[in-house]
């Protein structure tokens, strides 16, 4: 029986990000993790220097070496102290080459945030900003010679999370989106940039954090005529209810625990995806539902996507489900927003859609072998199903700090 634990507070994180114009690579740099050992969040957004490839390096080297230290349980304060005194410094500029934004969320909800160089974040609650104190750290650099005439000033900070709250913050391709402009001529600003967001969650309560992300970024690319003059990256934090997602994919094993797996269908309180044309016939029978196919939007390589009373969303399994871990495994366009290849959204990228806006996700497997998949002359990378869906596990545990739990019948 599937239990899903009422009650807690699921730490949801996601970003957003738009190169600069003409650049192929980014210079800021987002990363996010959950601790196996502990369950702590810890999540870095990293500015290089400039745009472009060397920047990307250099923010990509200090997101790197503040995750992994705050993860290995050097104190937040040590280690930003330590990546101040490793990175290099611009002899034209006397700045260092990266700033950076560090959060670390406990289980119990206790935050704690160290920022340097970056536009301050916003910590938004009861759809009201919030002001935790701000401690700020003088770093004095070892190195002399790189070091800048002045101290490094860092702030560190750390409260109490309640759930609801949302955490946003952002590189300065943000706040000085539309610099120079009539409108914005010294860009659009930490205030307007908190106005935009306020009234953003206001209008939408519910807007996700990887939404939230989305509408920030686009809005600054918006003041930017649609050429962004700067790597413009938001990421955005929001403590909430979690969402959960059933997938149901195979037959049983034995056809007896047929009904089995359609009574903890039917019970399942949350969303519910079909992947599976036998499975779909098997649910479809024992509930008395009609299944229909839809043949208006038809893809050439994934198989269409049914309709069914009771179902969110009905699909082939085994050829959709292995491209719904292709996709996972690319990450780009989730991250910029374009899942879909085409105009048009096919049963592999609704999955996705589906995944990425929820927060636990369960898959009920059916281990039944389905000879055609074991076929020699089937191509090499299609898997069998169980194979699939524990790559997909990894992959949703590993990059999008999804809960993701297997079942098997």
């Amino acid at each position: 029986m599937i239990h899903m634990p009422a009650g807690e507070s699921f730490i949801e994180v996601d970003h957003h990000q738009i190169f600069k114009h003409r650049e192929g690579a980014g210079g800021d740099t987002f990363l996010s993790q959950k601790n196996e050992s502990d369950g702590r969040v810890i999540t870095v957004l990293s500015d290089g220097l400039g745009s472009g490839v060397k920047a990307g390096v250099l923010s990509t080297l200090t997101a790197t070496m503040a995750l992994k230290f705050v993860a290995s349980n050097i104190p937040i304060k040590g280690a930003a102290k330590t990546i101040m005194n490793t990175l290099p410094v611009c002899r034209l500029r006397q700045i260092s080459y990266a700033t950076f934004t560090i959060v670390d969320i406990e289980p119990g909800l206790q935050v704690r945030m160290m920022e340097f160089d970056n536009p301050g974040y916003l910590l938004i609650r009861d759809n009201q900003p919030m002001t935790p104190e701000k401690n700020a750290i003088i770093i004095e650099r070892k190195n002399k010679k790189s070091g800048p005439p002045q101290n490094a000033t860092m702030f560190y900070s750390s409260y109490q999370a309640l759930p609801g709250d949302r955490l946003v913050f952002f590189s300065d391709g943000v706040t000085q989106s539309g610099m120079g402009s009539k409108g914005f001529p010294f860009g659009w600003g930490e205030e307007r940039v908190k106005d935009f967001i306020l009234e953003k969650i206001r209008t939408t309560p519910s807007v996700s954090a990887r939404e939230l992300a989305r509408s920030i970024v686009q809005q600054a690319l918006f003041h930017d005529q649609y050429q962004a003059k700067d790597d413009i990256t938001c990421g955005v934090i929001y403590i909430r209810s979690p969402r959960d997602l059933l997938i149901v994919t195979g037959p049983p094993m034995n056809p007896d625990h047929d009904s089995e797996m359609v009574r903890q269908f039917t019970a399942f309180s949350g969303s519910r995806i079909i992947a599976g044309g036998t499975t779909a016939g098997i649910i479809s029978r024992q509930l008395g539902k009609t299944c229909r196919t839809d043949i208006k939007n038809l893809d050439p390589v994934i198989p269409p996507v049914s309709e069914m009373e009771g179902a969110d969303l009905v699909t082939e399994g085994i050829i959709t489900l292995g491209r719904v871990a292709e996709i996972l495994e690319q990450r780009t366009n989730i991250v910029t927003g374009t899942i879909a290849s085409s105009g048009r959204q096919n049963a592999a990228d609704r999955i996705i859609e589906m995944i990425i806006n929820h927060d636990r996700i369960v898959f009920l497997v059916g281990t039944k072998i389905n000879e055609a998949h074991q076929d020699p002359n089937m191509p090499v990378g299609l898997e069998i199903r169980r194979n699939i869906v524990k790559k997909i596990q990894g992959l949703l545990t590993e990059h999008y700090l999804k809960e993701v739990s297997i079942h098997y019948l």
